[in-house]
């Protein structure tokens, strides 16, 4: 297998292709730090699999969701695998609607890690199993950015006046949210929201 990894940390990359390099299943193992030289790459190199972080850093102003998106749309016979150390279930959810092929820990040992690529190079898929709990109704692009202004601890007419809504639409966008996430006040809404991921690490 030819892997190319995607990813802003150095040590990590570093690491991970000195782990990779005694098994025989990988032939080339490239590293992408500079997401401007990634069509050169994959239309120099045969790469089989991509593996993409969710959090790039300075990389780019996308996250690695959006980038493997437009790279299912612009070389969708290549593999694509989130490779991240958050693992939550808006990302898994949000990695399987772009059509990824797996969603792996960053926590993974290296022979698991062999196993699930050559799982996926044959034409499988790795993700981790749902948790019936934490499956919920997704929400709308207004109700994740109230989220995310929650969580800021922001005052409800502060968002309103920023998002040029009255508090009446908010407190209705609120009540929506509420729903989906089964919760029945702000805090809860906010604590839930980490804990899914619809409000983004911090790192």
């Amino acid at each position: 297998m030819n892997i190319l990894l995607i990813d802003d940390h150095k040590l990590f990359a570093k690491s991970l292709s000195v782990a990779l390099d005694e098994y025989s299943e990988i032939e080339q193992f490239y590293i992408a730090q500079n997401v401007q030289n990634l069509e050169k790459i994959l239309c120099e190199k045969n790469v089989d699999i991509i593996l993409i972080d969710i959090n790039l850093g300075g990389l780019s102003d996308a996250d690695g969701l959006e980038i493997a998106s437009n790279l299912r749309h612009s070389h969708p016979a290549a593999k694509l695998v989130i490779l991240t150390g958050y693992d939550l279930p808006v990302y898994r959810h949000e990695a399987k609607k772009i059509g990824a092929n797996g969603f792996l820990c960053k926590s993974i040992s290296p022979d698991d890690l062999i196993a699930s690529l050559t799982h996926i190079c044959h034409g499988g898929t790795c993700f981790p199993p749902e948790k019936k709990e934490l499956i919920i109704e997704e929400l709308t692009a207004m109700e994740k950015t109230i989220l995310q202004q929650l969580g800021t601890g922001k005052k409800r007419k502060n968002i309103a006046e920023e998002l040029y809504i009255s508090e009446r639409t908010l407190s209705n966008h609120l009540q929506h949210i509420f729903e989906k996430l089964g919760v029945s006040s702000a805090v809860e809404a906010v604590t839930k929201a980490i804990q899914l991921g619809y409000i983004p690490p911090l790192c």
